[in-house]
């Protein structure tokens, strides 16, 4: 091991003031360690989303049924309170793992050389919308699991999980200005893709919010819909995806594509059929636990596959990253 360096008053000084600063002047990670923290972030923004679905499946929603502490008297799940006060307090404590991942998934792209600004702000857009929807999710306990509120902690999850995505996918690219691999008729499909899917991801859950599985044992409001109805609207959705999906790699094949776009295409509709299989399955089998689960994990993969299409069309070669001055340090801190 190297010397460690000595630290004098005005370095502490500078480390409270700025410590992303403070860190990234005396650390270069390797290119391949941001690249792992960026994929950790995105890992769990996924564990969250399929954990807070067991927390809803085995009906502890309101295992804490206040928030921030878990009961008036104590922040954490007491003996009392059974295995509902502690799935839904593990749930709780997940968060701060996110936050851990996000966290450094932000130290390790600042400290990057050369810095890299962009990629930076991925980083904190992850952060402020974990924080977002840890309110959120406090809100949706405090009015008793309202399903409009579930509703929307799930679609703020999603964006967390695309904007995870997207610096994971940028950790590998350069900094220049993008160069299309397709042309527009293509770009454009692909934009019809990821509308349809955000359609049917939204519609999810309204099926969600109108089906049996409230997330409590106790009487819990459902949203004034027919559910056969709204199931049936969502496979409907399911198969406009499967078909532009479909479309898109064929249109690849026939204009000879690279072999980047072509290989996520596939995959994707590989899941797809895969999510379309389980979807099925759970519907006639009057929705058991274990596959509502799947499916909502299933949802997160598609979605993420559907982001890697989209930003497999294009690429982004090395430039040279802007270096960092007070101005930028400050706007950073603020963002």
């Amino acid at each position: 091991m190297g010397r460690v360096p000595n630290v004098t008053r005005a370095d502490a000084s500078a480390a409270v003031r700025n410590p992303l600063a403070f860190i990234a002047a005396r650390w270069t990670p390797d290119p391949r360690t941001v690249r792992r923290a960026a994929l950790v972030a995105l890992v769990m923004s996924v564990v969250i989303v399929v954990t807070g679905g067991a927390v809803r499946l085995t009906g502890s929603g309101l295992g804490c049924p206040t928030w921030p502490k878990c009961t008036e008297d104590s922040i954490a799940a007491t003996r009392e309170m059974g295995v509902h006060g502690v799935i839904e307090f593990g749930n709780r404590l997940l968060t701060y793992v996110l936050c851990a991942a996000v966290g450094w998934a932000i130290i390790a792209a600042r400290s990057q050389k050369p810095y890299r600004r962009r990629l930076t702000r991925l980083g904190w857009a992850q952060f402020w919308i974990v924080m977002g929807n840890a309110i959120l999710g406090g809100i949706v306990v405090l009015v008793g699991l309202n399903p409009y509120t579930v509703a929307a902690h799930f679609l703020l999850s999603s964006a967390l999980i695309a904007v995870a995505t997207v610096m994971w996918h940028r950790t590998r690219e350069g900094d220049a200005e993008p160069r299309p691999l397709v042309g527009k008729a293509v770009q454009q499909l692909v934009w019809f893709l990821v509308a349809a899917s955000v359609l049917l991801i939204a519609v999810g859950t309204v099926v969600t919010g109108a089906g049996p599985h409230a997330g409590d044992s106790s009487e819990v409001e459902r949203m004034p819909v027919d559910w056969e109805t709204v199931s049936k609207m969502h496979a409907v959705l399911a198969w406009i995806v499967v078909t532009l999906t479909f479309a898109l790699w064929f249109v690849l094949k026939a204009v000879d594509a690279p072999k980047g776009p072509l290989d996520r295409t596939r995959e994707l509709f590989l899941i797809i059929l895969a999510q379309g299989v389980i979807g099925y399955v759970q519907y006639f089998t009057d929705l058991p636990e274990v596959l509502v689960g799947l499916h909502m994990f299933g949802s997160c993969v598609m979605w993420i596959w559907v982001l890697r299409v989209l930003l497999s069309l294009r690429e982004r070669p090395g430039a040279v990253a802007e270096v960092p001055g007070p101005a930028t340090e400050t706007s950073l801190a603020k963002a």
